[in-house]
């Protein structure tokens, strides 16, 4: 599994990347380092000083050096700059020439109490990528990156991708030993108007569903428990919920999003301005499959 890492030398950057090196540790995985810088060959009316290019680029090395240097030595890492007419349009390109699996970005400043604010370049890569997309929220730097996954949260409900969503959870939890926890959204996915003791049993019945499907496919020693997400709101529901601050929530991609290609869901965006831990949004048709 290779993971790339969109760097930036700021704190959102020292987020992404010590989100990556969680993931990679837990999965066993590689990392793809990335500063992208303006394209060379840009259209501008302005030529661009050759000495200002250099400097940029040698700068660019200097920031990939040390951010190198901070991971830890188990962990197989390559660095590189790449040039785009967009940061976002960098990172894909580079997810699709290195083969990557997934792609890690820092969240924009300013969010709650350390919560998510979409900047620019997370909100086009969440309407673009063909592989999953992780958001590591602002302070995710000052967590010990030995800590790994402590927990994976899968928020899942009935809508297309759903079987998908669920397959790269268990394999997620599969390859990081971590604890899964299935959470249903089957109460928030209902239309109104439904009497409550009919919504609690539809509830209840789909949190055993996919308990049953989970267990199917994971190891024993991988423990899996499931719950229903309860509230007036998806945000009301997610504050009631415990977190643990090393674990990560994957959630799927909404049903308007185009074949292989991500689209932010309007569930999974109300989730992410309440969130506190990282968030990976997963492509609702991946061809993740398991098996016992």
């Amino acid at each position: 599994m290779r993971i790339l890492v969109g760097y930036t030398a700021t704190d959102a950057g020292a987020d992404a990347l010590a989100l990556g090196v969680r993931l990679a540790r837990s999965g066993g995985a590689s990392l793809d380092v990335v500063i992208v810088l303006n394209s060379e060959e840009r259209a501008t009316l302005v030529p661009t000083d050759p000495g200002y290019e250099h400097y940029l680029s040698k700068t660019a090395a200097q920031w990939l050096r040390e951010a190198a240097a901070s991971v830890p030595a188990d962990v197989a890492a390559q660095t590189h700059i790449v040039y785009a007419e967009s940061f976002a349009q960098g990172l894909l390109d580079a997810a699709r020439d290195d083969q990557a699996d997934m792609i890690v970005v820092g969240a924009a400043r300013n969010g709650l109490l350390g919560r998510f604010t979409v900047g620019s370049v997370a909100s086009a890569l969440l309407h673009a990528s063909h592989v999953p997309v992780a958001l590591a929220p602002e302070g995710t730097r000052e967590l010990d990156v030995d800590k790994g996954v402590s927990r994976v949260t899968c928020a899942v409900g009935t809508k297309i991708g759903a079987e998908v969503l669920m397959n790269t959870a268990i394999a997620v939890a599969r390859t990081t030993d971590a604890p899964l926890r299935l959470v249903s959204l089957v109460a928030l996915d209902l239309p109104g108007g439904l009497d409550d003791p009919l919504v609690s049993r539809h509830s209840a019945l789909h949190a055993r569903e996919v308990l049953d499907y989970a267990s199917a496919h994971l190891p024993d020693e991988v423990e899996v428990s499931a719950g229903v997400a309860s509230g007036d709101s998806i945000e009301e529901a997610v504050r009631t919920l415990h977190w643990d601050p090393a674990e990560i929530v994957l959630v799927g991609s909404s049903r308007l999003a185009k074949p292989n290609h991500l689209f932010l869901g309007s569930i999974a965006a109300k989730m992410l301005r309440e969130l506190p831990v990282p968030m990976i949004v997963v492509p609702r048709d991946s061809t993740v499959t398991v098996g016992k």
